[in-house]
């Protein structure tokens, strides 16, 4: 194949391959160059880790390894088209769990050697953001936007598709890890936050008062780690040892209050940060954005400051590689490229991408 040529985009060569791995998803999408998805397959692993609790990093990695072709030959099956139709391939190098990351990456090198297209690499809460704007013809800029996950709560001001400004970050546990830990002590199960999110709407979220955690006035960083010590404490006891039975319409009021409780500080801090940027839009991404409450506050928060809302879809709020190749191909157009010695990174480094002369 003509490396030039599919450097250019030339012939048939129109296709962005995006690879997402940082977590428990294994995943692989191609968009043609007017950004529209010409396929996507998402292989989850929760039901590995469902027993567990959580995401084990080690059976995470090797899941990687077993399935990450077979995931992007689907994905070439799906769409009708061969490797030899792409332009680039994008994907997630930072941040995420490295075992994970990893088989993303060396994926895409050997493809990348082997094909003689280029190499894009892109952040993962990066492409969150990407998320919340993907198929919008016009983007309305400046945006306060905000990624919750069950990894991140960060908020940024979008200046531009691929420039957006960390303006503030959690700093203890992210939005979506206090779901699952909450899901855990009330016994209901992982993931915790759709099932969480379900319990809430039948549930009085004015029976409980939880603490907000809204740290210093001017704060735009999240704390999260106060409220969930204090639902273990209303189910445990002080000590955090003990164990009442709860009955069904408590669980469903703890889970409105608790979830009330999150979301109020949610929009808080991105009604800030909308305030201060002077945003024309608020923006919501990550896998917290399925959440039913949390879009609907969102959506009452836009309308009262006159600006556009911007919410994820929901397919696309859990990790995808749909919003990696949507970001890539964004940065290829700019000109930004990575070598062969692509490498990844557990925590984000800046910059990621470089770009080429």
């Amino acid at each position: 194949m003509d490396a030039g040529a599919t450097a250019e985009g030339g012939g048939h060569a129109d296709l962005i391959l995006g690879i997402e791995s940082s977590c428990d998803e294994t995943a692989a999408a191609l968009l043609d160059r007017d950004g529209r998805v010409v396929a996507s397959v998402v292989r989850s692993q929760i039901d590995l880790h469902r027993s567990f609790g959580g995401v084990v990093p080690e059976i995470a990695g090797r899941s990687h390894v077993e399935h990450m072709l077979p995931v992007v030959e689907e994905t070439f099956a799906r769409a009708g088209r061969k490797p030899s139709d792409l332009a680039a391939i994008a994907v997630t190098v930072q941040p995420g769990l490295i075992g994970s990351l990893l088989v993303g990456v060396s994926t895409a090198k050997a493809m990348a050697l082997a094909l003689g297209v280029p190499l894009v690499p892109v952040d993962h809460v990066a492409a969150h953001v990407h998320s919340c704007f993907h198929g919008v013809a016009e983007p309305e800029f400046p945006s306060a936007c905000l990624v919750a996950s069950g990894g991140h709560s960060t908020l940024f001001e979008v200046v531009s598709p691929t420039k957006h400004v960390k303006r503030g970050e959690t700093i203890d546990d992210a939005a979506g890890e206090a779901f699952d830990k909450v899901a855990a002590i009330l016994g209901l199960g992982y993931p915790g936050g759709p099932i969480v999110d379900r319990m809430a709407q039948a549930g009085d979220a004015r029976r409980f008062k939880f603490p907000r955690s809204l740290m210093a006035k001017e704060s735009l960083d999240f704390s999260f780690s106060g409220i969930k010590t204090a639902v273990l404490y209303h189910c445990r006891g002080q000590d955090g040892r003990g164990k009442r039975t709860l009955d069904e319409q408590e669980v469903r009021d703890v889970c409105a209050a608790f979830q009330e409780a999150v979301v109020d500080v949610l929009i808080e801090k991105l009604s800030r940060l909308a305030a201060r940027i002077g945003a024309r839009s608020i923006a919501v991404g990550g896998g917290v954005a399925a959440n039913r409450r949390l879009r609907e506050r969102a959506g009452q928060l836009a309308q009262e400051r006159g600006v556009a809302l911007r919410l994820a879809p929901r397919e696309l709020t859990t990790d995808n590689a749909v919003m990696v190749a949507g970001l890539g191909r964004l940065l290829f157009a700019e000109g930004v490229r990575a070598g062969l010695d692509l490498d990844a990174h557990a925590r984000a480094v800046a910059p990621a991408p470089s770009h080429s002369p």
